[in-house]
């Protein structure tokens, strides 16, 4: 997540907003982002519907707790997903460059 918040301005550039989903409770999530410094808004699935609902949710998956597993979709203006990254490894997390070739590639953005 690191590399996405140094490389929001790309996304910007490209039209794309960036929100993550966290199955901790809000004020967990509140403290972790600003100790992180990450500016992207965070929406609170302390439920896991969204994380069930997109099979994503890794039941006690850290220490015991459930928790979301890394995933990036890119999810144009008409809620069709045009790109997806799945891990089922918790601690691996998606590049930022990576995420902005597959927005450039969904576009038909030839590589430089």
């Amino acid at each position: 997540m690191r590399s996405l918040e140094e490389q929001k301005a790309e996304f910007a550039k490209r039209g794309v907003r960036l929100v993550a989903v966290s199955v901790d409770p809000p004020a967990v999530t509140k403290k972790h982002a600003a100790e992180q410094g990450y500016s992207m808004v965070f929406l609170a699935d302390e439920s896991g519907a969204v994380s069930k609902a997109w099979d994503l949710l890794h039941e006690e998956g850290h220490d015991g707790h459930d928790i979301s597993r890394p995933a990036e979709f890119l999810i144009d203006p008409a809620g069709v997903v045009r790109w997806a990254n799945l891990s089922d490894n918790f601690m691996q997390r998606l590049d930022a460059e990576e995420a902005l070739a597959a927005i450039d590639e969904a576009r038909g953005v030839a590589k430089p």
